[in-house]
């Protein structure tokens, strides 16, 4: 039993595959052939899938995720699928991102920034993704859009672009534009500011 007055978010809900199209996500956050791109929180690893056929064979995809079950299964789909150019790991991206500084081009944010402010793990998971992140790398917040929704966080801890802007800029990053990408989510692009 828990005793806290607020149960802590869990950090692996319901995936929202049918809610959100990969690809349309991938192209709207800029993601080309070679770039390094990082899915933080990746779930089942629907947009890493997208992700590595559009970096190709010069590019990198990192799919990291705590829920070690939808990483199983993410490696099952790489090796069904012959792919060569994702690497899914197991791993807290609110503690520590398993990689080297500054390789990621584009780092993914899907789904997981309210948890992560709920939980107040935000300042501990940006100082990481910004550790990882090249000195002009891309950092895109996908999130559920402060309406009510067919599924998905209670409207309670939805943010507005605007709310999300406020808490990601604070931790090093710039806003660089806001993107529909679907009905019910908005992406958000940050560039990393170079000090």
């Amino acid at each position: 039993m828990n005793n806290n007055k607020f149960e802590k978010h869990r950090h692996f809900g319901r995936s929202s595959r049918s809610l959100l199209d990969p690809e349309k996500v991938i192209r709207e956050i800029g993601l080309k052939p070679g770039d390094i791109f990082l899915d933080a929180g990746c779930g089942e690893g629907y947009f890493s899938i997208v992700a590595s056929e559009v970096v190709g064979d010069s590019g990198k995809v990192y799919a990291i995720d705590i829920n070690n079950e939808a990483i199983v299964n993410l490696k099952k789909e790489i090796d069904e699928r012959n792919i060569t150019n994702i690497k899914a790991i197991t791993g807290d991206i609110t503690k520590k991102i398993p990689l080297g500084n500054e390789i990621i081009d584009i780092c993914l944010v899907a789904n997981v920034l309210h948890g992560l402010v709920i939980n107040k793990e935000v300042e501990s998971t940006l100082k990481e993704i910004s550790r990882v992140m090249k000195p002009n790398g891309d950092l895109a917040v996908v999130d559920f859009k402060k309406i009510d929704g067919p599924s998905g966080p209670p409207l309670s801890i939805r943010m507005s672009p605007e709310e999300v802007e406020k808490i990601v800029s604070w931790h090093g990053f710039k806003k660089e534009r806001v993107v529909e990408v679907g009905k019910y989510h908005y992406a958000v692009i940050f560039s990393k500011k170079i000090n």
